[in-house]
């Protein structure tokens, strides 16, 4: 299942996408297993029991597969999630064992790396994000 989940991410980037998205989700995963797979997980999995909190109590990766719940985020936020880091974006003291990549990763890294992460989802919930984004994108000043 898991590697099916990839094949379709590289199926649908070489035959749906024209070149240039083609070789940015490509980008995006290679990106993506250097800097997010050891937590996220290879296929996009996340942690075990990712809802329940750990010892320390914070909450494991989630997963960025269609289980999870990246795609309830606007491109704006997700890209700021992995700029800063969730703790910053949350405040209030919350605390993760995420980083911010702004350090590491340049925005279209970390574009490419959103986009092959939503080039593995079914097409009703890239529907429902892009969506979310359009109306993100709307609503800033």
């Amino acid at each position: 299942m898991k590697n099916t989940i990839r094949l379709s991410a590289v199926l649908l980037a070489t035959t749906v996408l024209p070149v240039a998205a083609q070789s940015d989700v490509l980008m995006g995963e290679r990106l993506y297993q250097e800097n997010c797979a050891s937590c996220h997980g290879a296929n996009l999995e996340g942690q075990s029991d990712w809802r329940t909190r750990l010892p320390n109590g914070r909450l494991p990766a989630p997963p960025h597969d269609a289980s999870g719940h990246t795609w309830h985020h606007p491109d704006r936020v997700l890209l700021d999630i992995v700029k800063r880091g969730p703790a910053a974006i949350v405040g209030n003291g919350y605390e993760s064992d995420m980083p911010g990549y702004e350090d590491v990763l340049t925005d279209d890294e970390i574009t490419a790396i959103i986009d092959y992460i939503k080039s593995t989802w079914p097409n009703r919930i890239r529907a429902s994000q892009e969506s979310r984004s359009l109306a993100d994108e709307q609503a800033q000043p």
